[in-house]
This record gives C-alpha cells, sequence and structure tokens, in this order.
C-alpha cells in the first residue's frame, strides 16, 4: 500500500544528510537498515549497503529505481531451488551431459594433438 501523497515519500533524514555535499563517485558504500526509506533523485548513483538481516548487499540507484523502496533491491531470503524427485533427475540428466561433453572435448584435443 503506499502511502499518502499528502505526507510524501519516506526518506530517512540521516541518509539525505549522508549523500548532501558528495559525489556518487567518491562516496563508497553508504550502509543503511532502513529498507523503507524511497529512492529520490538525489540518490542516483550512490552505492547503498542495504541491511537484509544477514549483511549488507551493495545496491547503486539508478534513475529506474527513483519511486522504489530500497529494500526491494536487497532480497531478505536466499532461492535456493525447487525440490522433488522430477528436479534430482533433471541435475543428474544435466551432470551427465556436462561430463559427456568435457570428455568429448579431451578426446579431440587428443586426436588433434597425434596428427601433429
Amino acid at each position: 500500500m503506499t502511502r499518502s501523497l499528502k505526507k510524501g515519500p519516506f526518506i530517512n533524514a540521516r541518509l539525505i544528510k549522508k549523500i548532501t555535499g558528495k559525489k556518487p563517485a567518491d562516496a563508497g558504500v553508504i550502509k543503511i537498515w532502513q529498507r523503507a526509506s524511497v529512492i529520490s533523485p538525489e540518490m542516483v548513483g550512490f552505492t547503498f549497503g542495504v541491511y537484509n538481516g544477514k549483511e549488507h548487499l551493495p545496491v547503486l540507484a539508478t534513475e529506474d529505481m527513483v519511486g522504489h523502496n530500497l529494500g526491494e533491491f536487497s532480497p531478505t531470503k536466499k532461492f535456493l531451488r525447487h525440490g522433488g524427485k522430477m528436479q534430482k533427475e533433471l541435475e543428474q540428466k544435466k551432470k551427465e551431459a556436462e561430463i559427456a561433453a568435457a570428455q568429448a572435448a579431451k578426446v579431440v584435443v587428443a586426436d588433434t594433438t597425434k596428427k601433429k
């Protein structure tokens, strides 16, 4: 749900204070814990270290991100993979295909060196 237009977007005052008077090139990574802060046009070009609950993930603010929250670009959950028997079979076939391709490449290399 969006914030009221009367109130305006939420931007952390400390964050604004950290970026005022600095250039994006020499500011480095600015650490922030406020994931709800909205990216404003003044923040474009800066790199923010957005906390995801475990570590600070670097987020480079671009023009396309203006109006979005910083937390949207720092996922809090790590997707591993879908599980199940079918997924395991697909992964096994993929490994077998990689092994076969590597063996075929070795044979081709060995044949070219013998011909010389």
